[in-house]
């Protein structure tokens, strides 16, 4: 069992007030709450070791280096990828996408197919449609259901010879659908299509075993698990990394540079051009260690209360309705009240002290799906709690009054 009061004591912000009330935060799907040790271990690198890595024989240089290769270490270990020169440090899960669109730019031809889903976040999206334009690939998409579940057999009937990448999110961030990926790499992979995870909104939740997966990518942000934001990952198999060129050019990808010819650094620092956010990189180490020192067992049991003790609450305000009802779920709650704007819901609420998003989540194929402008999501962590998910129901029920 959590003690949720000496967690919740661990994240300063939790401890203010937002317009003279105290502040309930349940935005953590967009970014979460950073705890004191995230907080100070930033300062710290700032203050005694702050140097250039990769670059420097001298002493600072070497211990920024070793802190920031044990950071990739700890982050190997935690998504269990087979080898560190597999993870790559990113600015953030659409960075590391990006990494991936441009590099089968050299491999997509007219014809080939690209399958993305429904459920997907614009930036799993729009880099996609980017690189179909560039190649003449097609873009595939697979149907949602009422239930903000993906159709299982219109997706395996989308497959073919012709496919050759299918991108999933693990979780859905505007419905907290778990997607069942495991399932559908394993179908990908039958036909020979490469895969790549947007796990952005499960790494807060879940440890993304890649090897058990078998994903040839998974990409994530740091500042949605407790750490700093531009931060992220990307995971690539060995072989596709290997096999794709260079993002971005520049010092520390490369092994040797005449007017003549450039010649290219090994894995990971092949695409790790330029100085990276050393300090975001190491400190993203720390949050994965605090996470772990939680326990995602403690964070699941946790959420997995919050969620439904949210979703019993919400359903007793009349004309509320949540969308993304499937069986499988993270602890987010996506919802409107008829005839009322998400917008003014939020706005309301705010003044109460509640934080949540309103909007289309930078998913709007999904809003389109289900008509309506947007929803109003609660996204809860495990430092939240059921006293303030009572809080923002009854903020929501004087909202309704206010607004009906």
């Amino acid at each position: 069992m959590l003690d949720i009061q000496k967690i919740r004591a661990e994240f300063p912000i939790l401890s203010q007030t937002v317009n003279g009330k105290p502040l309930v935060y349940f935005d953590n799907g967009a970014t979460s709450q950073k705890p004191q040790i995230v907080i100070d271990a930033i300062a710290k690198y700032y203050q005694e070791i702050n140097a250039n890595i990769h670059r420097g024989v001298h002493t600072l240089s070497q211990l920024a280096t070793d802190a920031y290769e044990i950071s990739r270490g700890k982050v190997q270990h935690h998504i269990n990828a087979k080898f560190a020169h597999e993870v790559l440090f990113t600015s953030g899960t659409t960075h590391g996408i990006n990494l991936v669109t441009n590099g089968f730019a050299s491999i997509l031809k007219p014809g080939d197919e690209v399958i993305v889903s429904s459920l997907e976040h614009h930036s799993n999206i729009v880099p996609w449609q980017m690189l179909c334009e560039k190649t003449g690939a097609v873009l595939r998409v697979i149907p949602m259901n009422e239930d903000g579940e993906l159709i299982m057999k219109a997706y395996e009937a989308l497959l073919s010879e012709k496919t050759k990448v299918v991108t999933v999110n693990h979780i859905s961030n505007a419905l907290g659908i778990i997607n069942p990926i495991k399932y559908m790499i394993e179908k990908a992979h039958a036909v020979g299509a490469a895969v790549l995870i947007d796990g952005a909104q499960a790494v807060p939740h879940l440890k993304p075993d890649v090897q058990d997966l078998d994903c040839d990518f998974y990409a994530f942000s740091g500042h949605k698990m407790c750490g700093p934001t531009g931060t992220g990952i990307l995971y690539g198999k060995e072989a596709w990394l290997n096999k794709l060129p260079p993002y971005q050019g520049g010092g520390e990808m490369i092994k040797e540079v005449t007017f003549e010819k450039t010649t290219y650094a090994d894995l990971p620092h092949k695409f790790e051009a330029g100085t990276p956010n050393i300090a975001g990189g190491i400190v993203l180490g720390t949050a994965i260690d605090y996470l772990n020192s939680v326990g995602f067992e403690n964070i699941q049991k946790q959420e997995e209360e919050l969620l439904a003790h949210a979703t019993k609450s919400l359903l007793e305000i009349e004309g509320l309705k949540i969308y993304g009802t499937g069986k499988n779920k993270a602890s987010v709650v996506s919802f409107n009240i008829d005839g009322i704007h998400p917008y003014d819901i939020g706005s309301i609420i705010d003044k109460l002290g509640i934080a949540v998003r309103t909007g289309h989540h930078c998913a709007q194929p999904i809003m389109n799906f289900f008509c309506i402008p947007g929803t109003i999501r609660a996204s809860f962590s495990f430092y939240n709690t059921k006293e303030e998910i009572d809080l923002m129901v009854e903020a929501v029920k004087k909202a309704k009054t206010m607004l009906s």
